[in-house]
């Protein structure tokens, strides 16, 4: 954090870089105002506005906008942890789209569209990722061993069965056949496409876990097809007679929906053992080339459009497929929405490629390199010891806190400023510290890349600096605001008191108020048992007390309305009709307490007034304040050249 802050502190002198060429509009408390950032919010305000707001009255409303700011700083506000935090967030978000490298998101669509118009035939062996990162080393090895007894003749099939954890492999023998883009996990996908026909890729690492991929033919794309079934389950452990009569219930069925296709939708509904489709008359989620069973997936791909199977055996019993539409491969341009979706999930592949590729960028603009000798004498170390709170804390302190881990823009980045990140880690296994730790080094690289883009874009970049200021005086100005107005006059009950006894004649009401507690009561008898309690209760205990006791069979309301508000006040107060209670739970209702105020008895009759009146009044004389404690210089020459 400490980095983030000196890097936020030092954009005050990233100033001078482009004062030159942005003039000074007004000086507040000794900090320059550059007329781009006037512009922006005077444009933005009066795009805003129902009718332009002259130059002149938005200066004035400016300067006190600037002053608060200021009143802010004056009170610390801007070295809040809370606010600090806030802003490197909003810092780094905001410039996330300005780092974009689109021609490079654009290869991935491509490469996305380009893989959707073949499916592709792929085996794999898998190893479930676990918590534990010395156990996921010992799986990882495991997977790289069996891979070297596959690139020796080994038989795949064997293997899979034996050291596959993928629980489907006691079926399929680790066998998936034609696989479509898109439906694995970018890493797998990307295994199964580029490894040449019959051939072993490398151990791939998905969220899931570790793969070796064997891959096979490659066809053109059978697309995506649109269709519903109706089911009956057939258990494994079926009888031969339970066969026999699911058989004939589908086969009954088939006959019906043959002789009349229009029923599809509703046998489905009643009669399938799909529950999730049945709901939907059959419909499933459109499905590509190795997303159902096979004997399912073969009929329905070999059907015309429109046209119904016979019944279909499968390991889950019997199937009538109907099959409404083939749907084309998507485009480059259908599929880009979802890309670069995936692209911004730190769980998906293309993530990290991003990332990747952002670095590099990054990494030449700012001339930018990683201190290879050095990192590599902090890798042996956590490799010969692992990492635990004395490593770290040993290059928090000199000589190794100031060892150079890299440099940006000239500048070089200690390995303190690692570490003082890293207090948390404790890793015993050394080849899962070395890992963790080699990680750690290169997303503290990345970021501390984006940090120094960040500064860049604040002095080269108008509209990120626009928007970066406005939030950060935002912010600023709404806790100034809650100390010095809203929140001081909401919670101020002695000042608001003061305020509303000095100005109680402001407060005059056009229409009598009727006041008091509205009783609504299942019956008589509980009416008169709540009445008399109210009276053993003084005004200020009855929401609390009453309400409590009883809850259940009377509701208590304290009321300050006008007449036609209520219609059973209108009825106690006004000379309204009777009327039944709100509530068919209640029988009767009566006031207590009523009164009929033609203007306000006590300050909690206007509350809401006056506290909107003692705001404004602290508002004032905050300003007042301001303009005395704080100068303010305004470039008038510059000023009249504002359009």
């Amino acid at each position: 954090m400490r980095n983030r802050i000196l890097l936020g502190a030092g954009l005050s002198a990233c100033a001078f870089a482009w004062a030159a060429k942005d003039p000074i509009i007004m000086t507040v408390n000794g900090v320059d105002v550059p007329k781009s950032e006037f512009e922006y919010l005077y444009h933005k305000n009066s795009q805003q506005q129902l009718a332009p707001q002259p130059l002149e009255e938005y200066v004035e409303m400016f300067k006190i906008y600037k002053l608060k700011v200021a009143d802010a700083k004056a009170n610390g506000l801007d070295t809040v942890t809370k606010f600090i935090k806030e802003m490197n967030q909003y810092r780094n978000e905001l410039a996330v789209p300005y780092m974009a490298d689109s021609t490079f998101l654009e290869s991935l669509v491509k490469e996305a569209a380009d893989r959707a118009q073949y499916d592709v035939e792929a085996s794999h062996i898998m190893m479930i990722k676990t918590r534990d990162a010395a156990e996921n080393i010992v799986l990882r090895n495991r997977l790289d061993s069996i891979r070297n007894v596959l690139l020796s003749d080994g038989d795949f099939t064997d293997l899979a069965l034996r050291f596959s954890q993928d629980r489907s492999v006691v079926n399929n023998k680790g066998y998936m056949g034609f696989i479509t883009s898109g439906r694995f996990p970018y890493e797998f996908e990307t295994a199964a496409y580029t490894t040449p026909e019959g051939e072993i890729s490398e151990v791939i690492e998905s969220p899931a876990g570790y793969h070796i991929v064997k891959a096979g033919r490659k066809r053109p794309s059978v697309g995506k097809v649109d269709a519903s079934h109706i089911m009956k389950m057939v258990p494994k452990t079926a009888s031969e007679k339970e066969n026999a009569a699911a058989k004939a219930t589908i086969d009954s069925i088939y006959n019906i929906v043959k002789a009349d296709p229009s029923k599809f939708a509703q046998l489905a509904a009643t009669l399938s053992d799909d529950k999730g489709s049945a709901r939907q008359g059959g419909k499933l989620p459109a499905f590509g080339s190795g997303e159902m069973v096979p004997e399912f997936e073969k009929v329905a791909f070999a059907l015309n459009d429109g046209e119904i199977s016979e019944p279909v055996k499968s390991q889950y019993g019997w199937h009538i497929i109907y099959r409404h539409a083939g749907i084309a491969p998507a485009t480059a341009e259908q599929l880009k929405p979802e890309i670069l979706r995936r692209a911004a999930n730190p769980q998906d592949g293309r993530y990290k490629l991003v990332k990747d590729n952002r670095t590099k960028k990054l990494s030449e603009k700012h001339h930018a390199s990683l201190n290879s000798s050095n990192i590599d004498i902090i890798i042996s170390r956590a490799h010969e010891n692992g990492v635990d709170s004395a490593f770290v804390a040993s290059y928090t302190i000199e000589p190794l806190a100031s060892l150079s881990l890299m440099m940006i823009d000239g500048k070089n980045i200690p390995a303190s400023n690692l570490f003082e990140g890293l207090s948390k880690m404790k890793i015993e296994n050394p080849d899962a510290a070395s890992e963790a730790l080699t990680q750690a080094i290169n997303n503290f690289y990345a970021r501390q890349l984006m940090h120094a883009e960040e500064d860049w874009l604040y002095v080269n970049n108008e509209d990120y600096r626009n928007l970066l200021n406005e939030y950060n005086d935002g912010s600023l100005l709404y806790e100034i605001s809650l100390q010095k107005v809203w929140d001081k006059a909401s919670n101020d009950n002695e000042g608001l008191q003061k305020y509303f006894d000095t100005h109680k004649g402001d407060y005059n009401w056009t229409e009598p108020h009727a006041k008091g507690f509205l009783v609504q009561a299942t019956n008589d008898s509980v009416a008169n048992l709540v009445r008399e309690r109210l009276n053993s209760l003084p005004s200020d205990s009855i929401m609390l007390k009453a309400r409590k006791e009883f809850s259940g069979v009377a509701q208590i309301d304290k009321v300050l309305v006008t007449k036609g508000t209520n219609p059973m006040v209108d009825n106690i107060m006004f000379g309204g009709p009777a009327v039944k209670p709100q509530s068919a739970s209640y029988a009767t209702y009566f006031m207590y307490e009523p009164r009929l105020l033609t203007s306000p008895e006590s300050m909690d009759d206007v509350k809401g007034q006056v506290t909107s009146d003692y705001q404004n009044e602290l508002e004032t004389k905050w300003v007042e304040e301001l303009k005395q404690a704080y100068p303010v210089k305004v470039n008038t020459k510059e000023l009249k050249k504002i359009k």
